[in-house]
């Protein structure tokens, strides 16, 4: 995965930053499933009701905030409260230097993220659907969109947040592994037959809806 620079930065950030906190989160971003579903005939459908062999379609922990309970235990209150508000997921390529940058930055001030990794057609295709395209580094804070990477503008929109400048995770914390965008999980193997089942189903996070979309402030993207 490739990523082109564009450095402009719009005049009006610090306008945009002033309306940034009120729309951060909604209701309406809670993370949904949805189903990719392959027919017979080789279409390819997408539905929030799962496939009749729901076992061969299963939604991977990858919506934004996908962290869940296991990624935020053991965290300092008040840190845990804005994970739990708005959640951290980073979207990663392979051979990508800014997405180094991006998780060398989340890293070193301590924020909690779930990072998922697109290497694979099925990831590129529910990346598209995440975020409108297929570059990376893509991030989403709550339910804010962060196309590339900027210092500057991360730093702004984690700062809005309300992440602490400085690590205050305890030494104890261990980051969830990188996984997988799109998951795909082996069907189980018929009863007495010889073990092959149908092809097993990838599946695709929903896109996080958003009542009041705000863009990248800086114009930035790789």
């Amino acid at each position: 995965m490739t990523s082109n620079a564009v450095t402009s930065v719009a005049p009006k950030a610090l306008l945009a930053l002033t309306l940034l906190a009120a729309s951060f989160y909604s209701p309406l971003s809670q993370a949904q499933q949805v189903y990719r579903i392959v027919g017979p005939d080789g279409k390819v459908t997408f539905s929030d009701q799962p496939p009749p062999a729901a076992s061969n379609a299963k939604v991977n922990a990858a919506t934004p905030g996908g962290g869940g309970a296991a990624a935020s235990a053991g965290l300092p209150f008040e840190l845990r409260q804005v994970a739990a508000k708005y959640p951290v997921t980073l979207y990663t390529g392979n051979n990508c230097g800014p997405c180094g940058a991006a998780r060398n930055l989340l890293t070193s001030r301590g924020i909690p993220f779930s990072e998922r990794t697109i290497t694979t057609n099925d990831d590129i295709q529910a990346l598209q659907r995440l975020s409108g395209d297929a570059s990376v580094p893509f991030a989403t804070v709550g339910s804010q969109q962060l196309k590339g990477f900027s210092d500057s503008e991360w730093t702004q929109f984690l700062n809005a947040a309300g992440y602490p400048a400085t690590s205050v995770l305890p030494a104890s914390y261990r980051a969830p592994a990188p996984t997988p965008l799109v998951a795909v999980n082996a069907p189980p193997a018929a009863a007495g037959g010889n073990g092959a089942g149908p092809a097993a189903r990838p599946s695709v996070p929903a896109p996080p809806p958003i009542e009041a979309p705000v863009s990248n402030p800086s114009g930035i993207k790789f």
